[in-house]
């Protein structure tokens, strides 16, 4: 099943070209790695598909939907910064969340909540940003949606957290259901992914298999990764 399909999508601010003709499939299933160096046009992508901005030129479909209502609803999407309302308890947002979206279970996000030993009860400015940043990941991971996207999820928080993070993503998402995740910790997330997405200067560089890639390569994705942007 096609999740999301773009074709041709290019992006411009001014003079500056963010995104290239840029077209790409992803399938229900699949965890994907959406991977490049800061200013390669990764954010920009996520932000066309979020429904956020709007291509100059392209399209694209989440299930057949034309980015707007129907398609958002189908979208649970995890920025790069804290969007949350400081002053509100988590169970106040944990609320929030429950009344607008008709996919959120509470139950799956209490149950998160009480394993990373978060206080419902604390506001959120009380919490660390790493703790922050992990109940942003909970609330996205308890919706039951058909594509999440997460855009740095694991940078805030310490590398003790990680493990535990990378396995709330791999358990709670449906099957059917694929999850793009950009990241620059290549190596802290490599071993759950099953394709790569490599954006250089706004082009479509790499969508592969991780499988394929490692076998013809033979070498890591974080190894490949660097030498592909001489990092």
């Amino acid at each position: 099943m096609t999740l999301l399909e773009c074709k041709g999508l290019t992006k411009k601010y001014g003079s500056h070209t963010a995104l290239s003709n840029i077209s790409l499939t992803i399938e229900g299933g699949h965890i994907i790695g959406l991977l490049g160096p800061n200013g390669s046009g990764k954010t920009t992508l996520i932000k066309l598909v979020t429904g956020l901005l709007s291509p100059d030129s392209g399209t694209i479909h989440i299930m057949e939907e034309p980015i707007g209502p129907s398609s958002k609803s189908l979208i649970s999407y995890l920025p790069d910064h804290t969007y949350l309302n400081q002053a509100m308890r988590v169970r106040d947002i944990m609320d929030f969340f429950d009344d607008f979206y008709s996919d959120f279970d509470s139950m799956r996000a209490y149950d998160m909540l009480a394993k990373l030993q978060i206080n419902p009860n604390h506001k959120l400015k009380m919490l660390s940003k790493g703790t922050q940043e992990k109940v942003q990941l909970i609330l996205v991971m308890s919706r039951r949606a058909s594509l999440y996207i997460l855009d740095e999820p694991i940078a805030g928080v310490d590398p003790a957290a990680r493990d535990y993070i990378l396995n709330t993503i791999l358990s709670n998402y449906d099957e059917n259901a694929s999850i793009l995740i950009s990241t620059h910790l290549i190596s802290d997330i490599e071993n759950i992914l099953d394709e790569v997405i490599f954006i250089q200067n706004g082009s479509l560089h790499t969508h592969a298999s991780v499988d394929d890639l490692r076998q013809k390569e033979h070498k890591s994705i974080d190894t490949i990764f660097r030498e592909v942007f001489k990092c």
